[in-house]
């Protein structure tokens, strides 16, 4: 028998091969997703943005995470970007312009940064929120002091804090985060 197939008996007795490398099984996820990376390259905003790949299945992540670099690895004024593909990760998007973001604040030197940025991503693209209908995507800011932040849309403040409050717990923060509103520069809410 060769070792690419194997011997299996069904229920009724029949004996059969089956190959063993036969096409694996991909899982799709809820939503297909698109990566993106900001450089800043002294140009307009929007010309510096990258729409790099888009996925729609867990292998299909799991390929991409290993060929990106990680956010600790990016140079300073670099950002990557994950959202819903058709949303754009800007504020001025229709679905973003009345949403905000929570904001974690970590120094890129930071042993937790990557760490924190891969569970947020996973925590998303799993829909491991209440209301995983108001998440468009997640951003890391790579600065001095950088930011992660989960990017929602609306303004319902009780789902808000809801989604602030699971990121908090699941990522074991031990500190408050804050959630912006996209039009202003004060935090709205704390958690």
């Amino acid at each position: 028998m060769s070792s690419l197939s194997s011997q299996h008996e069904t229920r009724d007795g029949d004996t059969s091969l089956q190959s063993e490398s036969s096409p694996a099984i991909k899982h799709p996820l809820e939503h297909t997703w698109s990566y993106w990376l900001y450089t800043n390259k002294s140009k307009e905003w929007i010309h510096n943005l990258v729409e790099l790949s888009t996925f729609a299945t867990v292998e299909d992540y799991w390929c991409l995470y290993h060929y990106m670099k990680l956010p600790s690895e990016l140079n300073h004024g670099q950002d990557y970007m994950i959202f819903k593909k058709g949303i754009q990760p800007t504020w001025e998007d229709p679905i973003n312009e009345k949403g905000g973001r929570w904001i974690i604040c970590e120094s890129k030197s930071a042993r937790n940064l990557d760490p924190l940025w891969l569970d947020l991503i996973l925590m998303m693209i799993g829909e491991n929120f209440e209301h995983p209908d108001l998440i468009c995507g997640v951003v890391v800011n790579i600065k001095a002091k950088s930011k992660i932040s989960l990017w929602t849309r609306g303004e319902d403040k009780p789902k808000n804090m809801k989604i602030g409050k699971t990121v908090k717990e699941k990522l074991n923060i031990n500190r408050n985060i804050s959630y912006f509103n996209h039009n202003t520069t004060s935090a709205k809410y704390f958690v």
